[in-house]
C-alpha cells in the first residue's frame, strides 16, 4: 500500500538586476517516508547565504534554515531542525535543501532567498 503522497513546490525564477535565482525541480511528488531534495542556484551571488522558506498556501512564510558554503552546518528557524531538514552546497552559489522522512505536513511551497550585495536588495521568489 502506498503511503501519503506529498507535493512540494519550489518557486521557479526571480530576476533582480543581473541576479537570477533559480530553483528546481518545479514540483516534487514523493511518498510518505521518502527523502526529497530541492536545488537553488543563487546566480551571481557567491558571498552570501541561501535561506530556505516554507509557505503553506494562505499562510505566512516560515524560515526553515540558512546555510553558507563556508559553514559546517546550517542554522535553523524556529520549529525546524536536523536531521529532518538539512542543506548542502555544491559550489558557492549552488545549494540543496534536503527533507528527510517526508510527511503530509511537509507539503508546501519552498523557496530560497539571498541578499545581493551589488544590487543592495533581497532576492527571492
Amino acid at each position: 500500500m502506498l503511503g501519503t503522497l506529498c507535493s512540494l513546490i519550489t518557486a521557479l525564477t526571480c530576476v533582480s538586476g543581473v541576479t537570477v535565482v533559480t530553483q528546481k525541480p518545479a514540483v516534487v511528488s514523493v511518498t510518505k517516508g521518502e527523502t526529497v531534495t530541492m536545488d537553488c542556484n543563487l546566480g551571481t551571488v557567491t558571498n552570501n547565504a541561501a535561506l530556505w522558506y516554507k509557505q503553506i498556501p494562505g499562510g505566512v512564510p516560515q524560515h526553515v534554515l540558512r546555510f553558507y558554503h563556508a559553514w559546517s552546518s546550517p542554522s535553523y528557524g524556529s520549529g525546524f531542525s536536523a536531521p529532518k531538514f538539512t542543506s548542502t552546497h555544491q559550489s558557492q552559489s549552488d545549494y540543496r535543501l534536503i527533507i528527510n522522512n517526508v510527511v503530509e505536513g511537509d507539503s508546501a511551497v519552498y523557496y530560497c532567498h539571498t541578499w545581493d550585495d551589488s544590487a543592495k536588495e533581497h532576492v527571492s521568489q
